[in-house]
């Protein structure tokens, strides 16, 4: 086993445990984002390492980008939690107990991601998920009032159907993969699989596919799959909805992707394209105009992530070395920008006292620093320039267009609805007559300045070693 491959998934193991132990909510804060700065470091010496091919572990272009993706934002929400944590604590919504738990169960969550993107056993990818699904199913429910614990529960039922599905799906892969590698452990190593997937069992292919986009695609908040997200966003601490969009999304994502690489590798299969094109534009189109009716702050970002991963699925629908690019970048800027925009949002709520859009207006004047972060976390996700998701969209719906026009315009037409429905929302948040308290919050803007200034310099310049990184995972994806 390549130790320092696992060592990504073992910092974070040990670092919760000691976590749990510390009384102290400054000390275990400070641990918290040691802990997560720590294992990002580590998944940087990733782009320095050979590709690693084992029983268990993988290590390749597609899956470092998303461990790298991972640990970044998993660094700067530890930060982003600091602060906003604290204010909670003195407001009495959070216990020193629960703020333990909270840290302990955030390095956990982190842990059950990495694993899940670094397994090469699909049963190992699918515990890794379920494990992170369990484990933020809890801390959606931290706050125990009434309607956090039943959007936790909404979330644990449909999250369960899903990640049993997906479950059904893999037994399935591993059946079509026992005729041709035999029984046990090659059975079920992804590499193995894909090596041999000519060989496989069609049939058996296109029945667990089926299985595996509705289970893993309930995980990526897919319309009409999505339910849970809304209410998940809504309730849960503010870190944990900049995790859920930034990352949780993202490796669910991942792991149909792998399973997408496996049945287009067999030439007698279906075909995943066109219904995951189907699937990702239904999704953005359903999400836009579901912005307008939005009168939650936190739930109105939730749509907005069910947008952009309907555009990134979408995406990688079309496949081809260019679509795949333009996926891969989107995917990086709207981890960025989104969890970006909840770090604004979560204080902005504690400032304001509510999440309801209604009382908050007027934000340019009595919270101009959070007015300023939010403003850009929205222009930035809008897809207007300069920033990256302009250049990610402007790539999607140009290779799309080149090769199926209806299909660009339908995305288009998408896009444009959801931009103008976050302008308008923008517009009263920040220029309205200013209503409600004015609550004094002590928020670090480093987090979301690293974010968005990293969105900023992606859509003005791409380091030629990026786009290289970019093309390798790319051409994977086929």
């Amino acid at each position: 086993m390549n130790v320092s491959v696992w060592a990504i998934a073992v910092i974070p193991i040990a670092a919760g445990i000691l976590l749990a132990l510390i009384p102290s909510y400054r000390v275990g804060a400070i641990g918290n984002v040691l802990a997560s700065g720590l294992t990002f470091a580590t998944s940087l010496s990733f782009l320095a390492m050979p590709p690693v091919v084992e029983d268990y572990v993988i290590l390749d272009s597609l899956n470092t980008f998303f461990v790298v993706l991972n640990t970044l934002v998993g660094f700067t929400t530890s930060a982003f939690s600091a602060s906003y944590i604290g204010h909670e604590i003195e407001t009495g919504r959070l216990t020193p107990l629960f703020v333990r738990f909270y840290h302990a169960m955030f390095q956990a969550m982190m842990a059950a991601m990495n694993i899940a993107l670094l397994a090469n056993n699909i049963g190992v990818m699918w515990v890794g998920l379920e494990l992170a699904t369990l484990i933020t199913v809890v801390m959606v429910g931290i706050y125990r009032t009434p309607n956090a614990l039943e959007a936790a529960w909404k979330y644990f039922i449909l999250g369960i159907v899903g990640i049993s599905l997906a479950f059904f799906g893999t037994i399935l892969v591993y059946l079509a993969g026992q005729g041709v590698l035999g029984e046990g452990l090659p059975a079920m190593t992804w590499s193995k699989l894909l090596a041999s997937a000519p060989k496989l069992d069609a049939a058996l292919l296109n029945l667990a596919f089926i299985f595996l986009l509705v289970g893993y695609g309930t995980k990526v908040g897919l319309a009409p799959l999505h339910a849970w997200l809304p209410d998940a966003h809504a309730e849960g601490p503010t870190p944990i909805s900049a995790v859920l969009s930034g990352l949780l999304l993202n490796v669910a994502l991942f792991a149909l992707l792998r399973f997408k690489m496996l049945i287009a590798a067999h030439p007698g299969a279906l075909k995943p394209g066109p219904i995951m094109i189907t699937i990702g534009l239904l999704s953005l189109i359903f999400a836009a105009f579901m912005l307008y009716q939005r009168r939650d702050i936190k739930r109105l970002f939730a749509y907005s992530s069910i947008e952009h991963m309907g555009l990134i699925t979408f995406a990688f629908g079309m496949g081809g070395p260019l679509a795949n690019f333009a996926g891969l970048l989107h995917m990086v800027m709207h981890s960025l920008t989104k969890s970006a925009i909840f770090f604004a949002v979560g204080h902005v709520a504690q400032a304001k006292g509510t999440q309801q859009l209604s009382g908050i207006r007027g934000l340019s004047v009595t919270n101009p620093g959070l007015a300023v972060g939010l403003a850009f976390g929205v222009i930035a996700i809008s897809g207007l320039p300069p920033f990256g998701a302009f250049m990610s969209e402007f790539l999607i719906l140009s290779s799309t267009f080149a090769r199926e026009p209806l299909l660009a315009l339908a995305a288009a037409f998408g896009l444009l609805v959801a931009l103008g429905a976050l302008l308008l929302r923008l517009q009263n948040i920040l220029f309205g007559a200013p209503t409600g308290p004015h609550h004094k919050v002590s928020a670090s803007s480093l987090p979301w300045m690293v974010h968005l200034s990293l969105v900023l310099v992606a859509g003005l310049y791409l380091p030629a070693a990026v786009i290289a990184w970019f093309q390798k995972a790319a051409e994977l994806l086929g």
